[in-house]
């Protein structure tokens, strides 16, 4: 573990210490983005779960704004990042397979290559999944200084890997074997983000923090605090180690906001958090058929969003999202505004300055964040909001929905208003409606283009790494087996 840390701090290029760093400067604003994989829209407390303790975000949305309606890209991980990354919505992106490493093409911009002209620093930390080692999607090749965590999201289901990956080269990690060793990565991830922080603090910079717990194997070291918060209670051992990680994450994301204000440029720093994609019904049982962390079920009246992580019904799509910027931001806000991913780009390029790609699919949501007053201007909405996955297609226009799930050409219609929990088809009693909205998804799609490989053998070495180095050992395979049981024991509510 020393000798893995030591070599993680030459890699980063450690600087002197916190107190030897000058408050930065009133100038671009930085900005921060972390994204917690696979947190369910209700999970958080802040979003009125029960289970859960997220005193941090709690305090983020008291400081800042919620929002109640800013949805995924996709719902699932490697095509909601690309959403993200790039501004497009589904049906204009490279990645919309799930696979692990299909790559963005090489000409694609992101948010990193476009405020990279203006001088930002650019680091990214946590679960890539746009593209593996040796492809065109590696983030050092769209604007990225350095990236350190995993690049295939095969690889990013393991706590123990052999091994991370920072700008395609790898950083071992002492004692591990994929299920269990010595140095748990997301600490070292966690520690990597922070170390960038302070190195960049008089310069601008953006600091995206791709964070992949809670999801892949539910692993938390025992001695972490947020596990004797769970140990004791009376849910299976995979949602007790689930929502630890959640509450490890929260207490690091209270790091980084306490980082901020030690280093004087907690004002100029535009911090968001959200989930990645809707979440799953983890931990399900008949008298939990949504899971014991009810991701998609309303603690407080019951109300379900359908489906989960993997569909695009709303349950797929929902995520917890808030933004937090002292002095900009008025505090305790509550957003009810209808966008979704591919907003976070051109929002960014607004507020830093950046010149936004022309072809992006999102909008702006900065009035939203900060209010028409000091934007300048009144918020634009969405004509639509679109989203594909193999085998899914689903279209929104205000409150009327339309779905065509797998195997079927049969589209589904659904007034959200009345009905947020699509159980009423009323596709028969539409029909002029649901053929303006399927003709505009017909418009959205776009054939995919993927980026490509040069090579492909260091991909499948990080894919066989979450089991080890090598192929998955026979000693690994039970604790897998019974987690993936564990978190599979999950139905889509009709």
């Amino acid at each position: 573990m020393k000798r893995t840390l030591v070599l993680l701090a030459a890699l980063l290029s450690a600087q002197n210490s916190l107190s030897a760093v000058e408050p930065a400067s009133p100038g671009k604003p930085n900005v921060v983005y972390i994204m917690s994989d696979e947190l369910g829209y209700y999970e958080p407390a802040f979003m009125g779960g029960r289970n859960i303790r997220t005193p941090h975000l709690d305090r983020m949305a008291a400081e800042g704004i919620r929002f109640n309606n800013l949805l995924a890209g996709s719902s699932v991980c490697a095509p909601t990042r690309c959403c993200f990354l790039t501004g497009k919505h589904g049906g204009h992106t490279s990645v919309r397979l799930n696979g692990g490493g299909t790559p963005l093409r090489a000409e694609e911009a992101t948010m990193a290559s476009m405020l990279k002209p203006l001088g930002y620093a650019t680091g990214g930390f946590g679960k890539w999944g746009c593209g593996g080692r040796d492809s065109t999607g590696v983030p050092e090749k769209h604007g990225f200084d350095v990236f350190f965590g995993y690049y295939d999201q095969v690889h990013a289901h393991s706590y123990y890997p052999p091994y991370l990956i920072r700008n395609s080269e790898e950083v071992p990690l002492e004692g591990n074997v994929g299920v269990s060793g010595r140095t748990y990565s997301h600490y070292l991830i966690h520690e990597a983000a922070m170390q960038f922080i302070r190195e960049h603090a008089r310069e601008p910079f953006f600091a995206y923090l791709p964070y992949t717990p809670p999801h892949g194997l539910f692993d938390i070291p025992d001695s972490d605090p947020a596990w004797a918060l769970y140990k004791d209670q009376p849910w299976p051992e995979p949602a007790r180690r689930y929502a630890a990680m959640v509450t490890m994450v929260d207490r690091q994301v209270g790091e980084v906001l306490a980082l901020l204000k030690e280093l004087g440029i907690d004002g100029n720093t535009l911090v968001f958090f959200s989930g990645d994609n809707g979440g799953a019904d983890y931990f399900s049982s008949p008298e939990q058929p949504r899971g014991v962390h009810s991701a998609n079920e309303n603690p407080q009246t019951g109300v379900e969003y359908r489906g989960k992580k993997g569909t695009l019904y709303e349950g797929g799509l929902r995520v917890p999202f808030i933004a937090r910027w002292p002095g900009k931001i008025a505090p305790g806000r509550v957003s009810d505004y209808l966008g979704y991913f591919p907003d976070v780009m051109p929002t960014i390029a607004e507020v830093t300055g950046a010149k936004a790609p022309a072809d992006l699919d999102g909008i702006s949501f900065l009035p939203e964040l900060i209010g028409s007053s000091a934007a300048g201007r009144e918020q634009q909405q969405h004509e639509y909001l679109y989203w594909e996955i193999p085998g899914w297609t689903a279209i929104r226009q205000g409150n009327w929905r339309a779905v065509k799930p797998p195997r079927t050409e049969k589209w589904e219609l659904y007034d959200l208003a009345a009905d947020p929990s699509e159980s009423q088809d009323l596709a028969a009693a539409n029909p002029e409606l649901l053929a303006q909205l399927t003709a505009r998804a017909a418009k959205a799609h776009e054939p995919v283009q993927e980026g490509t490989f040069a090579r492909t053998d260091r991909h499948e070495r990080d894919r066989r790494a979450k089991f080890g180095k090598q192929d998955e050992p026979e000693a690994a395979k039970p604790k897998a087996k019974a987690q993936k049981a564990a978190a599979k024991k999950v139905k889509t509510r009709p």
